[in-house]
């Protein structure tokens, strides 16, 4: 058996690792999309570095798009098998994948307008919504807890990695000639203190780990809450400089952790009096699905429902569904707060918000989440005075702030705590995925002190024999 790493290999992005069976069958582990990479996200992302139409199957860890939005592009390159994940990660890959499709397409357009005043051939966008939506019917639902058989010789189990709503760790048993190896992909790992999700569960004994380590050498701050770091800019952007407060937000996860924060500031009689904007039908549609597995969250979000039967809501709060009423904000001036996404900022809605607002010193972009380094959260967040957006060159007037312990991924402590559960001498060796590979250097020697003898930092494509 071998295992290749064609994605999120010394990169946060693009998760997908192909296992090939020795009796040459390949199941495939995610097929996230590139983000934030700049100029090579395209390329990289019509590249698989395997043939789809020789993938027998698939298993899907989680719905974010750097994890499933590739999944449209291996149905329509000739994947025709099925795809296993949990009940809310095929409801959430439905409207992620849909829109995903739509926000391709029309930056396409915008691209080809572009390159046909200097004269260059059209590009084309990576799917449709047509193959966005053709590959749903390849998703099948699976539960939490239940060994299910993928192909010949092969089972897997779904346990809760308490990252997003139907977030998984996928544990895997692979018996060829009478022999048993035990995988575990560890998908994107919680933290043990979400505001809103149960802590990550326990998984069974592996002899491999596939693991995350976007914060591998990080630890989030936990001395302030997100509520009182939220209001401090409130106060700061809108109350006292009457400016716009712009937040970058991943649709999934990072809204509805901050609606929930606002929601807490309301209960406690200290949300300021402001029109609070959603601007993101994706975001909305999200947040209905969040709000149908509420045995995902903690206990303390269960117990405030006995009281507060929507802990996403609180006095004004507007949804804003069409790109007229998105237009709208624009022309208006501040104070007033608008959550849109994309949370790196490369796409979506608030990269307009952002081209249309940050040459004004009144108002503030305040990002909520992890940035690649090259995407425009990251440009933002890495200071830059002046920044391209759609082709245009602005000056960065604008506040820039981040909320760097706002995330959805665990710290090194939440990781260590994951890998708790493991017999570190039965562990043959770990291999880290989906982080910056600075990152993942010092992540590996924090795992080799702690006892795991074999840790290993694939390249993009690199396969390897498991024995």
């Amino acid at each position: 058996m071998k295992i290749a790493f064609h994605g999120a290999a010394r990169t946060v992005t693009g998760s997908k690792h192909l296992l090939t069976l020795k009796n040459g069958k390949k199941i495939l582990l995610d097929c996230g999309m590139f983000q934030g990479l700049g100029r090579e996200t395209d390329q990289l992302n019509r590249d698989f570095g395997f043939d789809p139409a020789e993938v027998d199957v698939m298993i899907l860890s989680h719905a974010h798009i750097d994890h499933s939005g590739l999944i449209p592009k291996l149905v329509k390159d000739g994947f025709r098998g099925k795809i296993f994940c949990t009940p809310a990660t095929k409801d959430l890959a439905s409207v992620l994948l849909e829109d995903s499709a739509g926000i391709q397409e029309d930056e396409v357009k915008y691209i080809n307008k572009r390159r046909a005043m200097e004269g260059l051939p059209y590009l084309k966008p990576l799917y449709t919504t047509e193959d966005a939506m053709n590959s749903l019917s390849h998703l099948l639902e699976t539960p939490y807890g239940v060994w299910f058989d993928v192909t010949e010789g092969v089972q897997a189990m779904f346990t809760d990695a308490g990252h997003i709503i139907g977030s998984a760790c996928v544990n895997i048993k692979v018996s060829e000639n009478g022999k048993e190896t035990r995988i575990t992909f560890s998908g994107d790992v919680g933290r043990y203190r979400d505001a809103i999700l149960k802590s990550p569960e326990d998984f069974p004994q592996a002899d491999y780990i596939i693991l995350e380590s976007t914060y591998g050498n990080s630890l989030h701050d936990e001395h302030l809450t997100t509520p009182d770091i939220l209001l401090r800019w409130i106060e700061k952007a809108c109350l006292q400089k009457k400016g716009k407060l712009i937040m970058p937000a991943f649709s999934v996860g990072r809204t509805q952790e901050l609606l929930y924060a606002l929601n807490q500031l309301e209960v406690e009689n200290r949300l300021p009096e402001l029109k609070y904007y959603v601007d993101s039908p994706l975001s909305i549609e999200a947040t209905e699905i969040v709000k149908k597995y509420p045995q995902y969250f903690n206990k303390t979000i269960q117990k405030l429902m006995q009281s507060d039967n929507d802990p996403f809501n609180f006095t004004g709060l507007k949804y804003v569904k069409s790109v007229e009423e998105s237009k709208l904000l624009n022309f208006q001036n501040g104070p007033f707060v608008i959550i849109s996404a994309s949370g790196m900022a490369d796409a979506g809605r608030v990269k307009h918000h952002i081209s249309n607002n940050i040459e004004n010193s009144k108002n503030t972009i305040l990002l909520t989440g992890y940035c690649e380094p090259r995407s425009l959260g990251g440009r933002l967040m890495d200071g830059e005075k002046e920044v391209g957006i759609f082709g245009v060159e602005h000056q960065v007037n604008a506040e820039i702030g981040a909320i760097r312990s706002m995330s959805a991924h665990g710290d090194y402590e939440d990781l260590s705590q994951w890998l708790a559960c493991q017999d570190k001498e039965q562990v043959k060796r770990i291999f880290l995925v989906h982080g910056e590979y600075e990152v993942q250097q010092d992540f590996k020697q924090r795992l080799i002190r702690k006892g795991f003898a074999d840790v290993d930092i694939p390249e993009k494509h690199y396969e390897i024999g498991l024995t």
